[in-house]
């Protein structure tokens, strides 16, 4: 780690010094535990109308689509409109996307499902890459890896609040209810971004628009490259955690539930550590020490099963990997926002969205078809090779040494600091 110099003693580490990051943070908590209260409510819907485990994965693979298809068009728009601007209108527009699950209530309206599920994917494919984009303006990039630590720990936060919740709404009043209850949430974080400073529009000509020049840039290409592979593992997990517990360590369902929760211990842990010390680090090495920390305690995971089958020991497994997995995603985000222009940094985060949504669905056809020929355990050692791969190729890929910002971060952060 880099110790800090004299202008880092003097400005506080942490992006909560900034009024406009923190109405944006807690804009994002209150999005983010609506968004888990649908992502528990929604596969479980699926699979009651459906009966088939094969619908439940149709859903997952849907809202992988929009990000690999509208990629080349979220970074154009992006790049081009002020990026508040965006951040709201997707908002409001996942909020009205949800209108139709008040309609649904049988076999015969899971298109109207499948529909909403898309929409929601593809508003999101936009506000992911405004959001990373206005990130270090908003902030100043000295300060952008305490922000985007905690901009994940919103997802953990949320995932705390809204899973639990989620399944309980779905009981207690149905779809509906756990749709208007989400609708909500999104009004209430657009009126928050709404309040974020004016940042400038039209910064790219057309032309840079174009999505693959952000592929063929060395210093773009190397974070995604390791983007990729990490997703190709994530959508290998996705699948295959749930047969790990119940076939391999004979857990219950009630353990599939509580391993997945307890990894937001450590991630919370990380991403409160990291928000309050972010500028004081060295990105590169956190990011590195992520990547391998990930490998590393998911091989030791799955190859324990050889020694013992005590859930309680991979409960502490899980919620220690979820700090690496901070570093990791944490650092790659920081590392794109350093190395891209602020006037492409737009399209930069939507080849961001491509490649993991690229890797995941990779990682989910993988399992699906692999899964009954190998078997569950085999077929995670694979995993946890592709997470291996990972982190060699940051070790391999990722620079030593930070580019210099190119942006009007110091206007736009001094905006945020005043407001």
């Amino acid at each position: 780690m880099t110790a800090p110099g004299p202008a880092d003693r003097r400005r506080p580490a942490s992006a909560m010094a900034v009024p406009a990051f923190r109405r944006l943070w807690i804009a994002g908590m209150v999005s983010d535990a609506g968004d888990w209260l649908m992502f528990i409510a929604l596969p479980l819907v699926v699979l009651r109308l459906t009966g088939s485990p094969l619908g439940t994965s149709m859903a997952f693979m849907l809202a992988l689509a929009p990000p690999v298809l509208l990629a080349p068009l979220a970074g154009r728009l992006v790049d081009r409109l002020p990026r508040r601007t965006v951040m709201v209108a997707a908002t409001l527009a996942q909020a009205v996307s949800l209108l139709p699950l008040l309609v649904v209530r049988d076999r015969s309206d899971l298109p109207l499902l499948f529909g909403v599920i898309v929409a929601q994917a593809t508003f999101a494919t936009f506000f992911e890459p405004a959001k990373n984009a206005l990130l270090p303006a908003l902030v100043g990039p000295e300060r952008a890896m305490s922000a985007n630590a905690l901009v994940g720990l919103n997802n953990d936060l949320g995932r705390i609040v809204g899973g639990p919740l989620g399944g309980v709404l779905l009981a207690v009043v149905g779809l509906s209810g756990v749709a208007l209850v989400d609708v909500a949430t999104y009004l209430i974080a657009a009126a928050l971004v709404a309040t974020l400073p004016r940042d400038r529009a039209g910064r790219a000509p057309a032309r840079s628009g174009r999505i693959l020049r952000a592929l063929v840039d060395p210093a773009i290409r190397a974070p995604l490259t390791v983007a990729f592979v990490a997703a190709v593992a994530q959508g290998l997990f996705v699948v295959l955690f749930v047969f790990f517990v119940t076939d391999v360590i004979n857990g219950s369902e009630a353990d599939v539930g509580l391993l997945r929760g307890v990894q937001a211990i450590g991630a919370i842990a990380a991403g409160a550590l990291l928000g309050v010390l972010g500028a004081r680090l060295d990105v590169v090495r956190l990011t590195i020490l992520g990547a391998v920390g990930f490998a590393a305690i998911t091989a030791l995971s799955w190859n324990l099963s050889f020694a013992t089958h005590a859930v309680i020991a991979y409960g502490i497994l899980f919620a220690i990997v979820g700090a690496p997995g901070v570093l990791l995603g944490a650092g790659l985000t920081s590392l794109l926002q350093r190395s891209s222009a602020d006037d492409r940094r737009g399209r930069t985060f939507a080849a961001f969205g491509l490649v993991q949504a690229a890797g995941q669905a990779v990682g989910l056809l993988m399992a699906g078809l692999l899964q009954g020929i190998t078997g569950t355990l085999p077929l995670l050692e694979v995993q946890a090779a592709t997470y291996a791969l990972a982190a060699v190729l940051a070790l391999l890929l990722l620079p030593r040494r930070l580019p210099g910002t190119h942006d009007n971060a110091r206007e736009l952060a001094t905006a945020g600091n005043s407001s």
